[in-house]
């Protein structure tokens, strides 16, 4: 039976069911299930979605336009035409997308949205989170739409296995747990990601860095010096790293290594490897640390790894420290300092015999700088600290800043205030860039410049 075939049957139906005085208003079908809900379970009994997922987009709206259309007409339910435009456009967004959340994905000002059960959604503008009157009708669908997310890339949730990490088609990162570890229904993260990559200026526009500490990380990046972006949960680790990506010149081979892809890599020569998680029976697994390995059989010019969380970091480490140069990773860490105590106690879980001070050696030859960026308090973004590692003092792995963030309070509206400052300090590495080819202004370390 073809679709159409299949729409005037559901009109038959509809037109059949005895209705309350010819028609349906459209309070009393508030409560337990909505009109869009109830229409939404019809098309799905009636309409073979292998068939759906075939049709050309432009045509599946069309017709799933038409088939709700026709349900509210023979179903003689009275809603006025805003009211209309909004139950097809759910039914639309439903079958085609992710249901009540598909208007936040295409609302560009929002970076993250959060589902803590189907009745609390809420989302994230300019660093803040607010509130939303979206909702899903139940809690099984909101499990739906996880689902539809998570066997788009081949994974799968359930009891047995009721956390998993996903991605959208425009890269944007999920994460989602249920039921027995979420105790007040499914909750759904989703950290989004911008269909066209942030640039340089971009963060400029934002405030998130100078121009002057723009042209140097620019400069580190071009004269191969290896980076380490340190920063906390959502203070922009991933997307600084994606946009300083963009100064790796394009005659170069990168490969990529993510738990969840999410990089946007512009260059033409990029190779993207993503881990797997084991199957039902336990099996299958394939770990960052085993595609770094793999990696170095590719013939890769650098590296790059989307967030080193364990053993991967010794294999890490080894690469950028036996030519690979330029290669970079993020990771989670509060201070430049932290994030090397953090590196240590990674290669500690790789069961490696050596003792810290091996261990500093390592980590302090093999990385040059580590970039923090921070989330203040008022929501924004700033790369907070630029910090040059120098090499190793007694047992200690030492830092000298070059570039910092000096907060001098807050405004009444909760505004940050501070400004960005040179300390003076000429890195090492600037003549490593100059041997290079890569020149730096005379003046860029002097503090004078940096003054009000």
């Amino acid at each position: 039976m073809s679709l159409r075939e299949k729409i005037e049957q559901v009109k038959s139906e509809i037109a059949a069911t005895p209705a309350n005085n010819g028609q349906m208003p459209l309070d009393s079908l508030r409560g337990t299930a909505s009109i869009m809900s109830r229409i939404h379970k019809e098309i799905l009994s009636l309409v073979d979605l292998r068939t759906m997922e075939n049709m050309p987009p432009e045509r599946l709206r069309g017709e799933l336009k038409v088939l709700a259309e026709g349900l509210l007409d023979e179903g003689r339910i009275a809603v006025n035409e805003s009211e209309r435009r909004k139950i097809v456009e759910s039914i639309q967004n439903e079958v085609m997308g992710l249901g009540p959340i598909e208007p936040l994905l295409a609302d560009p000002t929002i970076s993250d949205i959060l589902v803590n059960g189907p009745g609390k959604v809420y989302v994230e503008r300019r660093g803040r989170l607010e509130a939303t009157d979206v909702h899903f009708d139940s809690v099984e669908h909101l499990m739906r739409i996880i689902d539809k997310i998570v066997s788009r890339i081949g994974r799968r949730i359930d009891e047995s296995s009721p956390m998993v990490d996903a991605r959208l088609p425009d890269g944007s990162r999920v994460n989602a747990i249920i039921a027995p570890l979420a105790l007040d229904g499914p909750v759904l993260s989703i950290r989004r990601f911008a269909v066209v990559p942030y640039t340089m200026e971009d963060l400029l526009k934002f405030g998130t860095l100078t121009q002057e500490m723009a042209d140097l990380i620019t400069g580190l990046v071009k004269g191969r010096i290896n980076l380490l972006i340190s920063g906390g949960t959502g203070s922009g680790k991933t997307t600084l790293l994606n946009v300083i990506s963009g100064a790796i010149p394009p005659n170069e081979r990168i490969v990529t290594i993510e738990d969840a892809a999410e990089l946007q890599l512009q260059q033409p020569h990029v190779v993207r490897l993503e881990t797997r998680p084991p199957n039902i029976e336990g099996k299958g697994e394939v770990t960052q640390r085993a595609l770094v390995r793999n990696s170095l059989r590719m013939r890769p010019d650098r590296i790059i790894v989307g967030e080193v969380r364990g053993a991967e970091v010794l294999d890490m480490l080894q690469a950028m420290n036996t030519g690979h140069e330029g290669s970079m990773t993020t990771i989670h860490a509060n201070t430049p300092r932290d994030a090397l105590t953090r590196l240590e106690h990674m290669l500690g879980m790789t069961g490696m015999q050596a003792n810290p001070r091996t261990m500093r050696q390592q980590i302090g030859s093999a990385l040059s700088v580590v970039v923090q960026i921070s989330r203040l308090s008022d929501g924004r973004r700033k790369v907070t600290s630029l910090q040059e590692i120098t090499g190793m003092e007694g047992d200690i792995i030492t830092m000298q800043e070059i570039f910092l963030f000096d907060q001098t309070g807050v405004t009444q509206d909760g505004s940050v205030q501070g400004r960005f400052r040179a300390t003076g300090i000429r890195p090492k590495f600037a003549q490593r860039l100059l041997t290079r080819g890569i020149g730096l202004a005379e003046d860029l370390f002097d503090p004078a410049r940096y003054q009000d």
